[in-house]
């Protein structure tokens, strides 16, 4: 049964940075595209950013330029650096995983069907 766990979440000031990780186990990690996802209290839950098992990623539009996605599938762990955080990030922090069978595929949304527990982001201004 494959398993997502994120980790790096907490606090942190208006300007800040943090770094998620998100660590893979029970499958092979190499043919999911992967994602980090993010919800706030009362909102939809976003996405943030994603990447394909080829290593091509793309960023919603609030985090571009900001946060950056990366992946090492040797170590089958799945990360998110976040610059110059600010208070409208806050949220739980997903990640998110979908079986591919292409390194070129960028599932939709409602394609990632294996999902971790969440980590807490707070950014105090």
């Amino acid at each position: 049964q494959a398993q997502l766990d994120e980790s790096g979440g907490g606090l942190v000031q208006a300007g800040g940075s943090l770094r998620l990780s998100c660590a893979a186990s029970g499958s092979i990690f190499s043919i999911y595209a992967m994602g980090w996802y993010r919800q706030a209290p009362g909102n939809q839950r976003e996405l943030v950013a994603r990447i394909t098992s080829g290593n091509s990623a793309n960023y919603g539009d609030s985090v571009k330029g900001r946060f950056t996605i990366s992946r090492d599938n040797a170590e089958n762990t799945l990360y998110l650096r976040m610059n110059r955080l600010n208070a409208d990030d806050t949220a739980v922090y997903f990640c998110a995983g979908s079986f591919v069978h292409s390194v070129h595929d960028v599932p939709p949304a409602s394609a990632y069907d294996l999902w971790g527990q969440g980590t807490q982001v707070t950014v105090s201004s």
